[in-house]
């Protein structure tokens, strides 16, 4: 009776010691995995990136932006080890029958392994090859944003004198952002113009997104485009905030559409007018808070910034940088370009 209770008795002591040691465990992961937490700009090879890490209610999740593109949800986040695995899924056909439909499909998966060393994310994004065999490895750093300050007060912000970026004549005080690529604006009617052909049964021509050589902090910008009907552009601020100019009239509301910060920030109302038409832009950049006015509507009042959006020169939101037009996905007409610098 003695060697059964004592049996029993260290029995017990050893599970309260492993249930102990799992609850220290859970407990010292729960605080290594907090060191995460938050929004990190992410410095890639010839581009940027960003990603919000967060704890939900009873699991660990993400939003992504991976060079270009929208934002976007992750589709799973394991913290082991010290290091955080961020999964993203997409579907491959492989086999398809006689008419086309498929017979066989994989769901490919890549994955970021993140550690951190002295506050700075060092990451792995490992993506599988289409055939399965290898990979392709891609290393970066990333930098943990700094908190939004509140909104600023605008009828308060003090501007400097305003300066016009085209002078409505040439391409004096602009440049593309990739000298590699194909210039397709030119000036025409006192219009900065860009025209985007492509030669049926040709190589694909890739035509650049042009930008100014100056560079800027805070700001107010004026201008007027033209968007024909179906085309696409965006007006980057600082190279790295997106302002989408779209052929969107009669849309829904979205956050792809005229005006918005591309995948981030959706208009309150619709504003755009029908495609062909010349249409205003009144936009403030102001200690990462914007506001929009298009056509005379406020469609965006004062919103914070997240993060870059697709396409951005870089993944640093704190130096100046230029404004760009994207050049390469439609043709377009920008004119009447002032900038107002914000004075601090």
């Amino acid at each position: 009776m003695f060697k059964k209770t004592a049996t029993l008795l260290l029995s017990g002591l050893f599970f309260l010691s492993l249930t102990a040691c799992a609850q220290k465990s859970t407990m010292e992961e729960n605080t290594a995995f907090e060191q995460f937490t938050g929004r990190w700009a992410l410095f890639l090879d010839g581009g940027a990136g960003w990603l919000d890490i967060r704890q939900e209610d009873g699991y660990l999740d993400a939003d992504i932006l991976w060079y270009g593109g929208s934002v976007v949800p992750v589709d799973n986040v394991v913290f082991y080890d010290n290091s955080l695995l961020v999964f993203r899924n997409r579907q491959v056909v492989r086999k398809k029958d006689a008419v086309g439909n498929a017979i066989r499909t994989q769901t490919v998966t890549s994955w970021l392994k993140l550690n951190l060393q002295n506050g700075t994310l060092f990451g792995r994004y490992i993506s599988p090859n289409r055939d399965g065999i290898g990979v392709e490895l891609n290393e970066f750093t990333g930098k943990k944003i700094a908190d939004l300050s509140p909104a600023p007060n605008l009828a308060k912000v003090k501007y400097g004198e305003p300066v016009p970026l085209f002078n409505g004549k040439d391409l004096t005080g602009w440049t593309l952002t990739d000298s590699s690529d194909t210039n397709g604006f030119h000036v025409e009617n006192g219009a900065l113009v860009n025209h985007v052909p492509q030669k049926e049964g040709q190589p694909r021509i890739h035509y650049g997104n042009l930008c100014t050589v100056d560079k800027f902090e805070d700001f107010n910008l004026k201008l007027q485009v033209n968007v024909p009907k179906g085309s696409n552009s965006g007006i980057y601020l600082r190279g790295i905030y997106e302002v989408q100019v779209y052929d969107s009239f009669g849309k829904d509301l979205d956050s792809h559409n005229m005006g918005a910060i591309y995948s981030r920030i959706t208009p309150t109302v619709n504003a755009e007018k029908p495609a062909g038409e010349w249409q205003d832009f009144d936009i403030t950049l102001c200690d990462r808070h914007i506001t929009i006015v298009l056509n005379g509507k406020t469609i965006i009042d004062n919103q914070p910034l997240l993060g870059v959006t697709g396409g951005a020169l870089t993944a640093d939101e704190f130096s100046p940088g230029p404004i760009y037009f994207q050049g390469d996905h439609g043709d377009v007409s920008y004119r009447n370009i002032v900038l107002t610098p914000i004075v601090k």
